[in-house]
């Protein structure tokens, strides 16, 4: 859909979105979307920060009433600041790339020294490093090169000089943004990374409140992707490497985003958690114990209510079970399409929906169909592509999670509201989801099994699918435990305090 953006002023709340909505659907996209129309009495502005913008297709959602102000920023092209002429000396500039690079790496506070705070610090401010400076200066090349002898175990100076230099130049394009963006009252970042670190220099450079809210620990899953990063080189022999061991260059990118974390939970006033085991991550990765809370996600419960469709006892005979998800790796796609296979040998008519957008990693999903024709499942497993899940959900008799990391699954609680029972993994709050916290007594929605494991995986969604007092019951609970504790109005509420502190502040 072709929409113009909204422009304004100011507003009340500006989102920090790194990756999401407008332009992805599905998980925080649609939190996202639902927390806007959900406070229909504060003006949202929304800042987005992608990569390039060939990776990114249409905007998926029609932008609501009350979101009055959007700008998207692309922090990897290639419009570099272009090389000072004649080639100009900072001053000073060593010692300031020597702070720079060690506050990053540090664990203790303050993450950030004010200098590092100061807008200023990124311009031709007394004592700071200009982007031409950063990219071209001789101080610049010096401290690479410096660093480089001190520390890189990589064998490729090369690599590891636009590995340095693509890290850091985002810092840079930040820093503008922060210095160009219209007031807001407070701003809410809805991840670390990137867009944590824009709202780490809006705070400092403003003085307005910022707000972080994490739906998956940002670094944890940033590690995972760059860990099986294939555009991180690795120049070592085979003999050179040490299968247990990570690359130098992949262990900079990573800790470089733990420390990206570390600053903007050192800015932000509050720092928000889905469920208390990623409470206790934050607070063991830097965030001060006093500043965290929980809010679980919520859905509207009216909507799936009338949508559970009863299930007729013919129907389990043909069950249909539903990935609803991206097709990427951290969803763990391939482990589904094997649990497939088993739950084929056991229920021949079973069928394997993937519904979730297929636009992110197009090589994935090229493996993905190649692994659903190599194990003989064409006619069982099919990809449905994005669809609204009140038309999936009624025709679904089993919700599957595979994934390797998760936060707290919208589609879990989207599939409990509308009485669809569901088999995850052990990852982020399925567990806690499934069969409730210590005080919950309302039964078990499902079951939960070990990660890429897709015999464990098959054989829970075959208990569940050939026991119709296990599904029945099941079916129960996931209703009961999504009406007591998830709901869109307890999780409104929540926000709405929140905001309304900050706009005191």
């Amino acid at each position: 859909m072709t929409q113009p953006f909204p422009k304004a002023d100011s507003v009340d709340i500006m989102l920090l979105l790194e990756g999401t909505f407008p332009y992805v659907s599905g998980g925080v996209s649609s939190w996202v979307n639902q927390l806007i129309k959900g406070l229909p009495h504060y003006r949202f502005g929304i800042v987005f920060l992608g990569s390039r913008p060939q990776d990114y297709g249409a905007v998926k959602y029609p932008f609501p009433e009350n979101l009055v102000h959007l700008e998207a920023h692309y922090l990897f092209t290639p419009a570099d600041a272009p090389p000072p002429k004649p080639p100009q000396r900072q001053k000073g500039t060593i010692p300031c790339l020597h702070d720079l690079h060690a506050r990053l790496r540090q664990k203790t506070r303050p993450f950030l020294p004010d200098s590092l705070r100061d807008l200023g610090f990124y311009t031709n401010a007394k004592g700071g490093i200009p982007l031409e400076e950063f990219l071209y200066g001789e101080d610049s090349w010096t401290h690479i090169t410096k660093t480089y002898e001190e520390r890189c175990t990589d064998p490729s100076f090369v690599d590891y000089f636009w590995t340095v230099r693509n890290m850091h130049l985002p810092i840079w394009h930040l820093a503008a943004v922060a210095r160009q963006l219209i007031p807001a009252r407070c701003y809410h970042a809805v991840s670390t990374g990137y867009a944590g670190l824009l709202g780490t220099l809006l705070r400092w450079h403003t003085g307005r409140p910022l707000l972080l809210s994490e739906h998956g620990i940002y670094t944890k899953e940033r590690r995972i992707d760059l860990l099986n990063a294939a555009w991180i080189a690795d120049r070592r022999s085979r003999l050179e490497r040490d299968p247990s061991e990570i690359s130098y260059l992949r262990e900079l990118w990573i800790a470089f985003f733990e420390s990206l974390g570390r600053a903007c939970y050192e800015a932000a006033f509050k720092v928000v958690a889905l469920y208390p085991d990623a409470q206790g991550r934050q607070i063991a990765d830097g965030a001060d114990k006093a500043q965290t809370l929980i809010i679980p996600n919520g859905v509207p419960i009216a909507p799936f209510a009338a949508i559970r469709a009863p299930r007729i006892e013919s129907s389990f005979a043909a069950p249909i079970l539903c990935l609803l998800g991206r097709v990427t790796p951290i969803k763990d796609i391939k482990t589904f399409i094997r649990a497939m296979r088993a739950v084929i040998n056991d229920i021949p008519q079973a069928q394997g929906w993937i519904v979730g957008p297929e636009d992110e990693d197009p090589a994935y999903v090229a493996e993905c169909r190649s692994l659903i024709d190599n194990l003989d499942l064409a006619g069982h497993v099919r990809f449905l592509g994005f669809r609204p899940v009140t038309d999936i959900l009624p025709q679904v008799h089993l919700l599957v999670l595979s994934s390797i990391s998760e936060g707290l699954p919208l589609v879990l609680l989207e599939g409990f509201a509308a009485g669809v029972p569901a088999v995850c993994t052990d990852v982020g709050a399925c567990r806690r989801l499934i069969f409730g916290s210590e005080d919950d007594s309302l039964g078990a929605a499902g079951d939960i099994t070990g990660i890429a494991d897709p015999q464990a995986l098959a054989h829970a969604a075959i208990g569940l699918l050939t026991s119709r007092e296990r599904w029945h019951a099941a079916q129960t609970a996931a209703i009961a435990r999504v009406e007591t504790h998830y709901t869109d109005t307890r999780m409104f509420e929540r926000y709405e305090t929140l905001y309304r502190e900050a706009h005191n502040a």
